[in-house]
């Protein structure tokens, strides 16, 4: 029980106990199993962790599985392909200290000159070039974006400022991925993914605090998936890519198994927030006598939007939840335009389930008449399913009182 202990929790236990720190490292010796013999074997190492070092390019922690690797030694990543030589090999001391050879059972860093993160993603394989390992270690996967939303910048002239923050994160950060984008509301800008709501909030506060840019985030959505009537499939992060109603036959939208830990006197209102996202109650189980634990099936897109913020508000902060993305299912989802004085506005248009359809289209245009100044003329607002008004709100005309003089 000692051994997943951090130092600090290992000592206070140990002081407690009246256990020494000899006995738990010799504790540690006994139990812990010691790597088997492989120094024969093709070279396997896992890599677990990378960054960007400015002047010596990713250093990559690893750990080796199979054979050894020496200083100098030619290497592949299986995954990618792409070949270096190992400049420098080291293990953690805990600073970085530089060794000639890395053995099985052994954990250090590598310096070779790669460029880029993503040319070092965790949990890839390294293995020698002239004498490769039959296959990869198990278990390894590209990291997938997950949720969207477009970043523009404030000042039309901070684009390429822009552009160049988020080159500089994606160095360090494999899984940011971004493209050009441009809107008639909104100017130039780019779509951004990433791997959840919280690697969004993480890159925003780094793009504003770090390169002092001044953004407009747009609200964050999801990849569907859209099944075309000529049996094809299309993944459409952004509403504007959806094609017309008559080509496609269905559309996929990702769901997750969420699980929401909380005290038993709030069951009642987080049971009810789950309904209304459209969540499908699987299992409700006692931890303790006073806290329960709730598992639904919630579409992600009903996830990214306030979720946490309604399920901290209705538990008085006491809930928490954890989520993992299970697959993709058919749903009744529409296209919602936003059209203005009759001309559609794309970047206020939004995927939504056809329940949900005139609920947002209503709650939209009424946010839209507050914020829009009013003009000499009357702007009509209206929410649409293809051709159909299912929400209207209406600017009025400035009008000049030509009789206020008069009394």
């Amino acid at each position: 029980q000692i051994i997943g202990l951090d130092c600090s929790n290992a000592i206070r236990c140990s002081a407690k106990e009246g256990i020494g720190i000899i006995e738990i490292l010799d504790a540690i010796v006994t139990k812990v199993p010691p790597p088997k013999d492989t120094l024969k074997n093709p070279l396997r190492a896992l890599i677990f962790d990378s960054y960007y070092d400015a002047y010596r390019g990713v250093i990559v922690y690893f750990r080796v599985i199979d054979g050894s690797i020496r200083k100098g030694d030619k290497i592949c990543f299986m995954a990618n392909k792409k070949e270096y030589v190992a400049d420098e090999i080291g293990v953690l001391s805990p600073n970085q200290m530089e060794a000639d050879e890395l053995h099985a059972g052994e954990v250090g860093y590598l310096s070779a000159s790669i460029r880029s993160v993503a040319d070092a993603r965790v949990g890839d394989t390294i293995t020698h070039f002239a004498k490769r390992a039959e296959s990869a270690l198990p278990g390894y996967s590209e990291a997938t974006p997950m949720v969207f939303c477009g970043l523009f910048p404030l000042e039309a002239d901070q684009f390429e400022e822009l552009r160049e923050a988020l080159g500089r994160l994606q160095l360090n950060d494999a899984a940011l991925k971004f493209e050009p984008e441009s809107s008639s509301a909104m100017g130039f800008g780019f779509r951004c993914g990433f791997l959840g709501l919280l690697h969004m909030e993480i890159v925003q506060e780094r793009l504003e605090r770090e390169y002092n840019l001044n953004l407009i985030i747009t609200a964050p959505s999801v990849v569907y998936r859209v099944n075309c009537s000529n049996n094809e499939t299309v993944e459409c992060s952004n509403p504007s890519l959806l094609p017309e109603p008559g080509k496609r036959r269905s559309i996929e939208e990702p769901y997750v198994k969420i699980e929401l830990l909380t005290p038993k006197d709030y069951i009642g209102p987080i049971m009810e927030l789950g309904q209304e996202r459209r969540g499908e109650f699987k299992e409700m189980n006692y931890i303790t006598e006073n806290r329960a634990k709730l598992t639904y099936m919630l579409p992600l897109a009903e996830m990214v939007g306030d979720f946490f913020d309604q399920l901290k508000s209705r538990s008085k902060g006491y809930a928490s939840m954890e989520y993992s993305v299970v697959g993709y299912r058919v749903s009744d989802l529409v296209k919602l335009d936003i059209q203005i004085n009759g001309e559609p506005v794309e970047a206020l248009s939004t995927i939504v389930h056809k329940e949900k359809a005139y609920t947002v289209g209503r709650a939209l245009t009424q946010k839209l008449k507050e914020l829009i100044p009013r003009q000499m003329f009357k702007i009509p607002i209206q929410a649409c399913i293809g051709a159909k008004v299912i929400a209207s709100e209406a600017l009025s005309a400035i009008r000049k009182d030509v009789l206020s003089k008069c009394y």
